[in-house]
């Protein structure tokens, strides 16, 4: 070797290390797909500001005055009464089922209490569980009423106007009126803490073997695809177990979380949504040749997953095409179920699609990595 450096010989080891990196076609993926998924996330499908969330009208006698506050609602672009005319029941079940983010109740006396001018009053229920979705439709409440019945009663009678003017609109947070964050977070961090960690340590799980040499002696043994797949996933439930039993022990002992729900209910979720992630992390490694490999695969995964599943940005304040990604991750459902059984105390019922959704990606994933299992067996 002459010289301490030679530009010849550094051109030689950038040819090398862009050969290397067309032949590692994950990680070229990845240099690109990343900074792209994140731009078109981050620019496109995040919105603080949620429009357009779905509410329901309970209002036995839809008068002119009814109507005329409903449409000025609408018009703020905040609401969408996707429920225009149903019980007090119902209301109740689609809020807990989280179908609406708002519940507008209007008394039976409501026109005649405007017309005599003998303080109307209104009540809007909203779904407080994730404060910052209700903080922007709620403050526009009181003013935008009060000036659709104003428009309403015109100059029929100076009483009417009082009366408008002064209307009451009675708002109701459900499920967290103190609108504190760690009501929602805390209980999203468990769905993020275990999806991070099983979905990665398992899809090292075949990926180490194959790296290391020992999958001949794993394929020599008498064990069918079933038994491996299951031998490599169900020791990370006992990891699964004590991270959530630290996360749900924190949740109420340090940040006081409500739990008004049933417990059993949320462990069969939870068990369900366990088995989703480990089985997916089997997925990925039985696509990935290095332990690398597997690592930036789960990443970018993980990266969608955390912005499109509601748990850093509202889910209802993205667009139709975000909200429709949003739906085929597993975290989405998880986050539904927990929050709903958490906070809500919502039965069965209430929560049957979140947990129809899990068992659905369970029964894909058991396919696609049994296939994709002896595939790598040719």
């Amino acid at each position: 070797m002459t010289g301490w450096f030679s530009l010849r010989r550094l051109a030689t080891m950038i040819v090398k290390e862009v050969i290397q990196m067309r032949r590692d076609r994950i990680t070229f993926a990845m240099m690109l797909g990343v900074p792209l998924m994140q731009l078109m996330l981050f620019g496109f499908a995040i919105n603080n500001d949620p429009k357009g969330l779905p509410a329901a009208l309970v209002a036995p006698t839809q008068d002119r005055f009814t109507r005329a506050m409903v449409s000025a609602l609408e018009l703020t672009g905040y609401y969408r009464f996707a429920y225009p005319d149903v019980s007090a029941a119902e209301a109740e079940f689609l809020m807990a089922r989280g179908d609406v983010s708002f519940v507008v109740t209007v008394p039976s006396d409501f026109g005649r209490r405007v017309v005599r001018g003998d303080h109307p009053q209104i009540l809007i229920e909203a779904d407080a569980t994730d404060p910052a979705v209700a903080s922007g439709a709620i403050s526009t409440l009181g003013t935008v009423a009060a000036d659709a019945l104003l428009r309403e009663t015109g100059a029929e009678a100076d009483a009417a106007a009082r009366a408008a003017s002064a209307l009451n609109v009675v708002v109701h947070r459900r499920y967290n009126p103190e609108g504190i964050t760690q009501y929602n977070i805390v209980p999203g961090l468990l769905g993020v803490i275990l999806q991070m960690t099983m979905v990665m340590m398992t899809s090292m799980a075949l990926t180490r073997e194959t790296e290391r040499g020992t999958m001949e002696n794993l394929l020599s043994m008498p064990v069918t695809p079933v038994e491996i797949m299951l031998g490599k996933v169900l020791p990370y439930f006992f990891v699964g177990a004590v991270q959530v039993s630290v996360v749900l022990g924190a949740a109420r002992l340090i940040f006081h979380v409500p739990f008004v729900g049933s417990l059993t209910l949320l462990l069969g979720g939870v068990f369900l949504f366990v088995m989703a992630l480990v089985i997916l992390g089997y997925v990925i490694s039985t696509m990935s040749r290095t332990q690398m490999q597997a690592m930036q695969l789960t990443v970018f995964y993980f990266l969608p997953s955390l912005l499109l599943s509601g748990f850093m940005f509202p889910y209802r304040g993205m667009p139709g095409w975000a909200q429709t990604l949003g739906e085929i991750l597993p975290l989405t459902h998880f986050l539904r179920l927990i929050r709903a059984v958490m906070l809500k105390g919502a039965d069965y019922a209430a929560v049957a699609q979140p947990i129809a959704a899990l068992t659905a990606f369970v029964a894909v994933f058991v396919v696609i990595a049994l296939t994709r299992f002896r595939r790598t067996l040719d």
